[in-house]
């Protein structure tokens, strides 16, 4: 009756009375088991191998579907005729099963006769069946405020559902087409059993993000070990851990004040920190002379884990009463700014709350801020860690117990390009005066306080610009030289663009003949919206000329931070500029005006997605400025940017991170982002909501990723800390030596011909 072929084959399935209107409300349209109504199957590499269904486990009655090893296999249904009017229904049903042991990625599309889609990506799991719903309008897990969606398959009702939480696209309910399920490329032939196939009136989105807060902030969904379940278990947790900290503390290998490994390896003193190259390998060096490794963690702060709750007060079991003690911890916000980071998302602004505050109160009786921070200070050093990374509280600047990093946020009125790839905004532009003068401010407002502290490891430029995207689209290589030259000429980034190429091609028949195109009048470049062509082989000038630009862009962006550096901040390293997306053309205007440079990378080992080649013949210092291992299995319902299968997969991940950054020899450090998990409802900033921290929303370590972070931090300091062949004695630091340097006025910005010389290797901060 089914067939498998490699041509799509249209099978009028007539099993079942045909006289059934097609306008249906949460009703069954057909039955892979016993057929009901008249539907037209289409099958593209897949089969219905067997004319008879089978028994699951469960001893529920399905039928076989076989998806090959093939480019996209489909199964698709369609009316008999005509098309399906689900005006009334809110979600596409289908009663389904993974016949094997392991989940597959499943692909569903719906279609509208006026050619409008809706597309969902669903997770089945293996286990037992359920009833998938797709519900019938575009929805996301931001459209409920938060990153990820809570778990399904889910239960309600005694029933076992799937509703699909990412929904794109639009459809035309009243003249629904087709239903298309599908996979992509799988290697080998997967199955999946089938049941009832029709509509539903609920599509569960409100149901499954309903009660899904407890008291403590915890998710409602799941158990699992350390979860919370009473204020007593938050106080024998804080006692236990106290007395773990102090037999951790007094086993910690010997220690300069700044963290600097002794019994090994020895520098120079400066008093202040610095770098230096030694033996093949680039060393941080502490104030007292001594190998210093930055193992760091961002994010040291309990003001990051707040949650709104207005307009979704059902999504909370316990909000406290407004006349309790624990209302205290409400508050209010807006974070609807019109970021990438913060497209789409709703309930991003008015009344918040922060279990976090609510759960210190409960465990130590009250919230005090220095008790917090020791606190904090006692844990990161007896986990092996010895610096505070970026985002972390201000308070830690002037404790004297561990060195600190502080970001280099400019902000300002100053123009700015779009690349596309602008998730915390657009680029800023260095050519624009009110950019110089922005970096003036921040970088005098951030040193004011800092100047003379030799805690202080350096200060990063900015975070995560958007110099261009990964790839091999050049639209993404050259997005910085492409979103210049799309803007108008009173962008201060395109007339210096231009006036490279006039300078270089002195009019519009050069500039013709370089690129391969007709530009009749050199006034056509500035008009907004022009659009370059594309790299190619035959016409090379033209990517010569956006690396060019890129380069000078880059060059004035870091020359300006470093010479307002050199003038407020002369003891202080300048740590890079925490590239995540990013073009070479940066990373080598970095490493020409930064002491070190650092980057953002989400992967399974630091050097996944670098250019270590590059990096190497660049001979500079790297740092890894943030990094992590997510899960799904401890309440928070994102496993992060690199997500692991369990939570007792991300000590190891860490481990072998952590191993691989000290065995490089370029690497100086990593810092793991972040102290605490996120909110499972989502942080105020975007909705990110992943279980990623070393602490948890209750303040109770997560004990096995901790236990594994800690020795694989004594490890590396370990390591780092050995003497090499031809070390020397540290020499003492004077008061003279450790004043600070005489300041020098900035220097103007280079110009494109004249790029500064290169840093010589061995060269760091004095």
């Amino acid at each position: 009756m089914l067939s498998t072929s490699k041509r799509p084959l249209a099978l009028a399935i007539l099993l079942g009375l045909s006289g059934i209107p097609l306008a249906v409300q949460a009703e069954t349209l057909f039955n892979f088991v016993r057929p009901l109504d008249a539907v037209q199957v289409t099958t593209q590499d897949a089969s219905l191998p067997s004319l008879t269904a089978e028994s699951t486990a469960n001893g529920e009655i399905l039928r076989r579907l076989t998806f090959n090893a093939a480019e996209k296999p489909s199964l698709r249904l369609t009316p008999q005729s005509g098309s399906w009017d689900w005006s009334k229904s809110e979600a596409m049903s289908l009663r389904i099963q993974s016949a094997q042991d392991w989940a597959i990625t499943l692909d569903v599309t719906i279609e509208s006769t006026d050619g409008k889609v809706l597309t969902s990506q669903v997770a089945l799991p293996a286990g037992p069946a359920q009833t998938l719903l797709v519900p019938l309008a575009a929805t996301s897990p931001n459209a409920h405020g938060m990153r990820a969606a809570p778990p399904v398959p889910w239960t309600r009702d005694g029933q076992r559902w799937l509703p699909a939480t990412l929904v794109n696209g639009e459809l035309d309910r009243s003249k629904v087409a087709s239903v298309t399920l599908s996979l992509n490329q799988p290697n080998a032939a997967q199955n999946v059993l089938l049941g009832r196939f029709g509509t539903a009136e609920d599509n569960q989105q409100q149901a499954l993000y309903a009660g899904l807060i407890d008291a403590y902030g915890q998710s409602t969904r799941g158990d699992w070990p350390g979860k919370v379940k009473n204020d007593e278990q938050l106080k024998k947790g804080a006692t236990d851990e106290a007395k773990l900290l102090a037999d951790w503390t007094a086993k910690l290998p010997q220690q300069d004040a700044y963290g600097g490994m002794l019994g090994g390896e020895t520098f120079e003193a400066s008093g202040f920190f610095r770098t230096e190259k030694r033996h093949g390998r680039w060393f941080l060096v502490t104030p007292e002379g001594h190998p210093f490794f930055s193992l760091g963690v961002n994010a040291v702060t309990p003001s990051l884990s707040q949650t709104y709750v207005e307009g979704r007060e059902s999504m909370f079991t316990a909000l406290p009463k407004d006349n309790e003690p624990l209302a205290r911890y409400f508050g209010k916000g807006n974070d609807s700014d019109g970021t990438d980071a913060n497209k789409g998302r709703a309930y991003n602004q008015g009344r918040w709350y922060d279990f976090y505050g609510a759960n210190l109160e409960r465990t130590y009786g009250g919230n005090d801020p220095q008790r917090w921070a020791e606190h904090g200070l006692d844990r990161l050093k007896a986990w092996g860690f010895n610096t505070i990374g970026n985002w972390s509280d201000p308070a830690f600047s002037g404790n004297k117990r561990m060195p600190y990093t502080l970001p280099l946020s400019i902000h300002g009125d100053f123009a700015v390009i779009k690349t596309g790839f602008d998730w915390w905004g657009g680029m800023p532009d260095p050519f624009d005066p009110r950019f110089a003068m922005a970096a003036e401010r921040a970088i005098a407002i951030a040193a004011r306080d800092h100047r003379d502290d030799p805690w202080l490891l350096g200060y990063f430029a900015d975070n995560e610009l958007a110099w261009g995207g990964h790839g091999s689209d050049p639209k993404a290589r050259y997005a910085l030289a492409y979103g210049t030259l799309r803007l108008t000429t009173d962008v201060p980034a395109k007339r210096a663009f231009l006036k490279q190429l006039r300078d270089k091609y002195r009019n519009q028949q050069g500039l013709s003949k370089a690129w391969g195109i007709e530009l009749p009048a050199w006034e056509l470049m500035e008009d907004p919206g022009f659009e370059p062509p594309l790299p190619s082989p035959e016409f090379p000038s033209i990517e010569e000329d956006f690396q060019r630009f890129q380069r000078f862009y880059a060059d004035t962006y870091f020359k300006t931070i470093a010479d307002s550096m050199k003038w407020h901040a002369p003891n202080h390293l300048l740590l890079g500029g925490r590239f995540a997306a990013t073009v070479p053309e940066a990373i080598e205007a970095c490493a020409q005006y930064c002491d070190v440079l650092s980057f953002n990378r989400y992967t399974r080992e630091p050097q996944h997605g670098l250019d270590m080649d590059l990096l190497r013949r660049l001979d500079k210092p790297l740092m890894i400025t943030e990094f992590h291992f997510g899960s799904r299995d401890r309440g928070p319902f994102w496993g992060g940017v690199a997500e692991v299968y369990k939570a007792e997969e991300r000590g190891p991940a860490y481990a072998n991170f952590v191993k691989k950054a000290a065995e490089e020899p370029l690497m100086v450090g990593a810092h793991y982002f972040q102290y605490l998990d996120q909110p499972a409802s989502g942080r105020l900033l975007d909705g990110e909501n992943g279980h990623i921290g070393l602490v948890g929303i209750t303040d109770r370590p997560w004990q096995g990723f901790v236990d594994a972070v800690h020795k694989a931090n004594l490890a590396v300091v370990g390591d780092i800390g050995k003497a090499q062949p031809g070390s020397e004695p540290a020499k003492a630091v004077s008061p003279e030596a450790a004043k600070p340097a005489t300041p020098q006025p900035p220097a103007p910005a280079p110009k494109a011909e004249e790029p500064a010389a290169p840093q010589q290797e061995g060269a760091g901060k004095p």
